[in-house]
């Protein structure tokens, strides 16, 4: 039987696929050759590497090998993501190159390869650190705050596929639920004849066949109608046959919009109760010790009582999505921008052509409900007074709506929002007391005033009616001791100390911790204006102990405690 998650991409599946993963060859700028565990970034233990600091460039080097099953055949290369400018070479030959650290990219290698030996070769420069999508990544020696270890190089699987001539270059699902069917755009190499079916539990519930040269569209009706819903993942299989190619799909079939200021889905409305997850994984860093490490924690999320997940400042990988789909479970689809100069329109172009990659690569997962393209803009870390430019957003929500008319999008999470957005959404881990004020004036006035929402030189503000999503709140620190006293503050209601942050008082008790989420989510709930919030945070991040976890998923809380923080999530269903 098909084990998905075998497949780096479980939304483009071909039996060809073989992973070109495990022992590479390594080498830092200035620096020796040594082993190197691929997919795993050189600053993981896991790879074997564990070098802490910076990596400007590096290379890698491994064999592979070509039978006669790639003859008369095309050989693909795959990068799953490679930070940040790959240039990559087969038996010597330059194949191509690619920009951007989280997005996937593959190259024809057919013309550089030969039957038996070959090896490929890896040249990897790191970013701009000044101007670059790299989300939570530190741009110190060390983490500190909320940024983290770096990742550097390849740190998503890399694999071969050999396929015809002509083969399936991309496709796109809309599902059509008041229609009972789905819209399919087919994207080929060349000319030829498609057959493209569909299949609920093994049955075929739907078939489209015809000639196609390099795209077409067509509408596939089916005969059984089963929603992709919250908690229930549906999911139809997808088998598309083109000129002795052979993809292996699937979609849900749902409708993700906004009604007033209510969020719905399948035109039912949800309260959104999502949890944030950043993508650390204890060893690995951006990449897991095994894919079941995704499932994992999604199970954690819905025990809790959540029934999404904002996948914050990291694309994440596809096999994490697949399983979002497979239990639905929905998300946010978002891209790391911090470390990009919004004051500025200089990395416009670039962060539009990473972010399409995003876009396109995630398209068809039915988890992702919103996309989110950028995450506070408010200034540079380091230049908190400089401000944003707003030509920046508004480029960036017009550029998402055209390449995906089909899912709602927030221009900017947290703030400070521009002129376009399908959703106001706003962050706040100040006190209670003036959580309060925010949403009692939301509720009673209809009006959006909270720190660091709107750009002083724009006219850009809340218009009544609009739905609001708050989607950080609560950060509480746990821990089992705090080795020193506070030490001061890193962010607004930030609290460092040398074992650790979160927001406000720092909390070693389960029980005061359980207390005062309620505290906050009750407030939350009781907002009627809201379509949803989402909490900080899954689980620790190094430094940062506002998790209802530790960083290697072992247990802060007890069964009993977990149980709380289920019902107190529960209670606006």
């Amino acid at each position: 039987m098909e084990n998905i998650l075998d497949y780096p991409n479980p939304l483009k599946r071909r039996a060809s696929t073989r992973l070109l993963c495990g022992e590479y060859s390594f080498r830092r700028d200035g620096g020796e050759w040594e082993k190197i565990n691929v997919p795993y970034c050189p600053e993981s233990e896991l790879s074997g590497v564990g070098y802490k600091d910076f990596i400007p460039l590096c290379y890698y080097r491994c064999g592979f090998t070509i039978d006669e099953s790639a003859e008369n055949k095309r050989t693909i290369l795959h990068f799953g993501a490679v930070n940040y400018y790959a240039e990559a070479y087969v038996n010597g030959n330059y194949v191509g190159s690619h920009k951007g650290g989280y997005t996937p990219f593959e190259f024809d290698i057919t013309d550089y390869v030969k039957r038996g030996e070959n090896e490929l070769s890896v040249r990897v420069r790191t970013g701009d650190l000044s101007n670059s999508a790299r989300g939570k990544q530190s741009y110190k020696k060390q983490s500190f705050g909320c940024f983290y270890t770096r990742v550097t190089g390849i740190w998503q699987p890399v694999w071969l596929e050999t396929v015809p001539e002509n083969r399936v270059r991309d496709f796109y699902f809309r599902p059509d639920v008041k229609n009972s069917s789905v819209n399919v755009e087919l994207l080929t190499t060349g000319k030829g004849r498609y057959r493209v079916r569909v299949l609920f539990d093994g049955r075929e519930v739907g078939c489209a066949s015809g000639e196609i040269a390099y795209r077409t569209t067509f509408e596939i009706k089916l005969s059984e109608v089963r929603l992709w819903r919250e908690g229930e993942g549906n999911l139809y299989d997808v088998v598309i046959e083109y000129e002795g190619d052979e993809v292996r799909s699937y979609f849900g079939l749902r409708e993700t919009r906004y009604d007033g200021m209510e969020y719905t889905l399948n035109g039912k409305p949800i309260f959104q109760r999502f949890v944030m997850d950043q993508g650390y994984y204890t060893g690995g860093v951006y990449t897991p010790r095994s894919v079941m490490e995704f499932a994992a924690d999604v199970e954690r999320g819905k025990a809790l009582g959540f029934n999404g997940v904002r996948l914050h400042q990291k694309l994440s990988d596809p096999r994490l999505l697949y399983v979002c789909d497979k239990a639905g479970y929905m998300a946010w689809g978002e891209y790391p921008s911090w470390g990009i100069d919004y004051s500025s329109l200089d990395h416009l172009g670039q962060f539009l052509a990473e972010w399409e990659e995003a876009v396109r690569r995630d398209f068809n997962h039915p988890s992702i409900i919103t996309w989110c393209p950028l995450n506070e803009v408010w200034g540079a870390w380091e230049e908190p007074d400089k401000l944003g430019d707003g030509r920046f957003a508004a480029t960036v929500y017009d550029f998402t709506k055209r390449v995906d008319e089909t899912r709602p999008c927030v221009d900017v999470s947290g703030g400070v929002h521009g002129e376009k957005t399908d959703l106001f959404d706003f962050h706040s881990y100040e006190k209670t007391e003036d959580l309060q004020k925010y949403l009692t004036r939301l509720d009673e006035a209809d009006e959006l005033e909270v720190p660091l929402l709107y750009c002083s030189q724009s006219d850009a503000r809340y218009r009544g009616g609009q739905p609001v999503s708050f989607s950080e709140c609560g950060g509480i620190a746990l821990a089992d001791s705090f080795d020193s006293e506070e030490t001061g503050e890193i962010n607004r209601g930030a609290v460092l100390s040398e074992s650790g942050w979160g927001y406000g008082k720092r909390e070693r008790e389960g029980d005061e911790f359980v207390d005062r989420y309620e505290k906050i989510i009750t407030l939350v709930q009781s907002a009627k204006k809201l379509s949803g919030f989402c909490y900080t945070q899954l689980y620790d991040v190094e430094q940062e102990v506002n998790g209802f976890y530790r960083a290697d998923r072992t247990d802060k809380l007890t069964e009993a405690q977990k149980l709380r923080i289920r019902e107190i999530n529960l209670k606006r269903v």
